[in-house]
């Protein structure tokens, strides 16, 4: 047991993200406004180490969607913050992008309890990351993100090289360089932020850097599936009032059309803002509209042209 601990101990000494900053040790001296200050200044930091690995972001979005396209599905897997970032940007992409729920998932070490409560243990067992996915059915089209500040969580690390044995394409985000996620990933991504304002507190700027990250491989993913139409969410799904506000919205900046124009045309196309916009901008009826989508596997653009 002692040794197990020492062992862990001098990895975490050994990280970045679990540096001590001596600058920063009598922090709770300060006064409010310039707590505040340091922590927006510290987080202000966070872009530009994004922006180092973008060739590399680039690269695994491009690789996600190509599978994706073929039927694939996008799927992350982490422990503790990581882990709710994942489930968090998973259960975001039904109503922006209207996909199906099993289309892009979030594992997180402990299952669903783990989200609001901390699993002790969880994120510790590789075996329960091969159960995980097991539980998927995970095949050669999927795409699993093991997330990690760290990048040696056992859980995340597990469920990367669980994926890869699958033949699944598999990537590793972490922030630390040299992490075992990224060594066991076919796609390294490695944001490096520095120690954390709070020593080992890596809910902060790694997790910043997490959720930029994961916003990119979904939101891009999602754009290059055609699941937008310029800048618009045109498969938005209208599940409550604001989002049926915003599908109307939408249709009228693709459109220009008229109010009522624009309330017919959902109306008959049961609610479907690209279905809608088809509509009024190619001058067909929701039936013709629906079978030109389908033609162009969803992808708006491509009805229209």
């Amino acid at each position: 047991m002692t040794s197990t601990y020492g062992e862990l101990r001098a990895q975490l000494a050994a990280l970045t993200t679990e540096a001590f900053r001596p600058e920063l040790a009598d922090i709770d001296r300060l006064p409010t406004a310039e707590i505040a200050r340091l922590m927006n200044a510290e987080d202000a930091t966070v872009p530009a180490a994004v922006a180092a690995q973008l060739p590399r972001i680039a690269a695994a979005i491009d690789a996600t969607a190509e599978r994706m396209a073929r039927g694939g599905r996008l799927v992350y897997a982490g422990a503790g913050t990581a882990g709710r970032l994942g489930v968090l940007d998973a259960s975001e992409c039904p109503p922006t992008f209207n996909t199906d729920p099993s289309q892009v998932v979030g594992l997180i070490a402990g299952g669903p309890t783990a989200v609001a409560t901390s699993v002790e243990g969880a994120e510790d067992s590789k075996e329960l990351a091969a159960e995980d996915l097991d539980g998927l059915r995970l095949g050669s089209l999927d795409t699993v993100v093991g997330v990690s500040a760290s990048g040696r969580t056992p859980y995340a690390v597990g469920a990367v090289e669980h994926a890869r044995a699958r033949g699944a394409l598999t990537i590793g985000l972490a922030c630390n360089e040299g992490s075992a996620l990224a060594a066991a990933a076919e796609h390294r991504i490695e944001v490096v932020v520095g120690p954390e304002l709070l020593t080992g507190s890596t809910r902060l700027k790694s997790g910043t850097a997490q959720k930029l990250v994961l916003n990119m491989i979904s939101t891009i993913t999602m754009i290059r599936l055609g699941k937008t139409y310029g800048n618009l969410m045109v498969d938005v799904r209208a599940s409550n009032e604001k989002l049926r506000a915003r599908s109307r919205r939408i249709v009228a900046l693709a459109t220009d059309a008229a109010d009522e124009d624009i309330e017919a045309a959902l109306t008959a196309a049961d609610g479907e803002v690209k279905t809608a916009i088809l509509m009024l901008l190619a001058d067909v009826d929701a039936a013709t509209a629906t079978r030109r989508l389908e033609r162009a596997g969803g992808r708006l653009r491509t009805a229209l042209t």
